[in-house]
């Protein structure tokens, strides 16, 4: 297939064009900035400005752009960068894609669990509402500015991704630094779930819906077992051979993170029930599984 892959320079758009290339497929990556290489293309999603003879000939779209969540404090300013870099890039491509006169069999756009907003310990699937707070309202209006793709008939797909556990980058790739020198610990008082991910399984499972017909709208690219994040900490305290004896009390979060804590000490207990329901297996459904495969990274 002829695959076009936005975000590419990031963490999971990195290891996705590897395997892509490795799979045999035809890669065109999107960059705004002036074409480096003869795989890439030119557009500018702040401007809205995508030429859709770009995409011609393109059999899947994969859209991971975004500015990161947890890259700085939530400023104003931020949280409009948040947001734009989402709801503009997402419409831009989605426009484009419409408009062509053989659109892509495919469109996968990237989306987040935070749609679901603070969950608490209840499992919640593909079939819940959206919660409330700047996080699940970015989600919302990301997951609507594909409405162009999906009017014009395009096999759409929202893949809501978890934490990915990888050493590689991302906000795991944070924490195994901190616990190297014995300073992980529990965040606020550890009951919160994480939803996560290995890195291995989100890549596999965005090649998944390429090619899973079945699918469309809304799925969860989680792990099968969410754990609490005193679990994850035990797990990572007992692999990398390093006491989790720091806590960071929740006073300490809000007042180093601001607004950005209340997502931090947030559970979300989410399950990939779709994933699941298409014939998915996972290579590393627990927590112990996730980090064992980043280490050997």
């Amino acid at each position: 297939m002829r695959i076009a892959i936005t975000g590419s320079s990031g963490l999971i758009g990195r290891a996705l064009v590897r395997r892509l290339r490795a799979d045999g497929h035809d890669v065109v990556r999107l960059v705004r900035r002036p074409p480096a290489a003869a795989d890439e293309v030119a557009w500018d999603p702040q401007g809205r400005r995508l030429d859709p003879a770009a995409l011609a000939g393109c059999d899947a779209v994969v859209h991971l752009a975004g500015a990161g969540v947890a890259d700085h404090r939530w400023t104003a300013a931020y949280k409009r960068e948040i947001r734009d870099s989402r709801v503009l890039g997402t419409r831009t491509l989605a426009t484009a894609l419409a408009a062509l006169d053989e659109p892509p069999r495919v469109f996968v756009s990237g989306s987040a669990i935070g749609y679901y907003g603070d969950t608490g310990d209840r499992r919640t699937d593909e079939s819940a509402p959206a919660g409330t707070g700047f996080l699940p309202e970015v989600c919302v209006d990301w997951e609507d500015a594909a409405a162009p793709a999906v009017d014009a008939g395009i096999r759409t797909v929202f893949a809501r991704t978890g934490l990915v556990v990888s050493r590689s980058g991302g906000a795991w790739g944070r924490l195994f630094p901190v616990f190297r020198l014995g300073l992980g610990g529990r965040l606020g008082d550890g009951s919160q779930y994480w939803s996560f991910i290995s890195l291995h399984d989100e890549i596999a499972a965005l090649r998944h819906l390429l090619t899973a017909e079945e699918l469309s709208g809304p799925v969860n690219l989680t792990a099968p077992e969410p754990v609490t994040n005193r679990q994850a900490t035990a797990v990572m305290g007992r692999l990398l051979r390093r006491p989790t004896l720091c806590t960071v009390p929740a006073p300490v979060l809000r007042l180093a993170l601001g607004e950005f804590a209340a997502d931090v000490l947030g559970s979300q207990r989410v399950v990939p029930r779709r994933l699941l329901e298409s014939g998915f297996t996972f290579a590393h459904p627990r927590i112990t599984d996730a980090v064992r495969a980043a280490l050997a990274e």
